[in-house]
């Protein structure tokens, strides 16, 4: 009878430890999986202004790098919580880079941003986006908490009025009309344009030189891929204003030793501000490679659009 009990005991006890075991093992997968989870809080940067700030929370405190994605909607519509927004910044989240996707001023919503928008409305409204884009930036860096973001690798991302905005703020900061901004205190260390340009690409130098990506259609006629007006407008239009697209700042980063990714669509328009978000895996193969110090390309190269791919 003894050894029977004692018997008894030890399968119990076996049963119970096993139980530990199995519930322990379920119980670390799911603090792991849950650590990565992406977190999206809102917060209000400036005025009427908001930033969705992604990121997955970590035990310890640690500064991660920080991408600011701007959206696009020519100055006119657009959001910073779109499908596409959303999307890549999620997806860059995982990665284990802080994202903030945020709004800036619509100035034009409700009216034109064509050929028949005066140019210099349109050069205040390109200015007032480089400030709000300057405004987002300071906030997220003058403290430490609760953003956890490292001041010294900020990158920018930015598609149509965003990536021209993206731009500007690099490369347009010694012109007149837009010195005088709030800029921060932060190293931006690489750009992602999504059908982009510049007002000037004769701005661009030793100083502010950084490795770019473009994703960008040849044939655009809303934002040039090499240097042409805004919106093909003629010269006679008083929204007349001449931009300089990837093509053009590909070949001055090319007499600096600078450094760039061009992808092109041959046959591609404005469509590609939309499309880039498309190819997250080549966006954050680009981030890696400035985060390792091995963004050393010169490359044009052409892309197909997912639906080309498919036919």
């Amino acid at each position: 009878m003894h050894s029977i009990k004692l018997s008894f005991e030890l399968y119990r006890y076996l049963l119970f430890f096993g139980f530990f075991i199995v519930m322990n093992t379920i119980t670390g997968q799911t603090a792991v999986v849950k650590k990565e989870v992406v977190r999206m809080k809102t917060y209000n940067y400036a005025d009427t202004l908001l930033l969705d700030y992604y990121t997955v929370p970590t035990d310890t405190f640690k500064l991660k790098p920080t991408i600011i994605l701007v959206h696009g909607g020519g100055f006119t519509a657009g959001q910073r919580n779109g499908g596409d927004e959303k999307g890549l910044s999620i997806y860059l989240a995982k990665l284990g880079f802080n994202v903030a996707s945020i709004d800036y001023r619509l100035s034009r919503k409700g009216k034109s941003f064509n050929c028949d928008c005066p140019a210099a409305i349109k050069m205040n409204t390109y200015t007032e986006a480089v400030a709000d884009l300057s405004k987002a930036i300071n906030y997220l860096t003058k403290g430490a908490a609760p953003f956890q973001v490292n001041p010294s690798k900020i990158f920018l991302i930015g598609s149509s009025a965003g990536a021209e905005t993206v731009l500007n703020f690099l490369f347009m900061r010694y012109d007149y009309r837009f010195k005088d901004l709030p800029y921060p205190n932060a190293t931006i260390v690489g750009a992602v344009s999504l059908s982009g340009a510049v007002v000037d690409n004769n701005y661009i130098d030793e100083s502010n030189k950084l490795p770019l990506l473009f994703f960008h259609g040849a044939k655009d006629s809303v934002v040039p891929y090499g240097t042409n007006s805004h919106r093909n407008c003629s010269t006679s239009d008083v929204g007349y204003i001449v931009l300089n697209g990837p093509k053009t700042i590909a070949e001055r980063l090319t007499d600096l030793d600078g450094n760039f990714r061009v992808y092109r669509n041959e046959y591609g328009g404005h469509e590609w501000a939309s499309l880039g978000f498309d190819f997250p895996e080549l966006i954050s193969q680009f981030l890696k490679e400035v985060l390792n110090g091995e963004a050393t390309m010169k490359d044009f190269e052409t892309i197909i659009s997912p639906l080309e791919s498919k036919e």
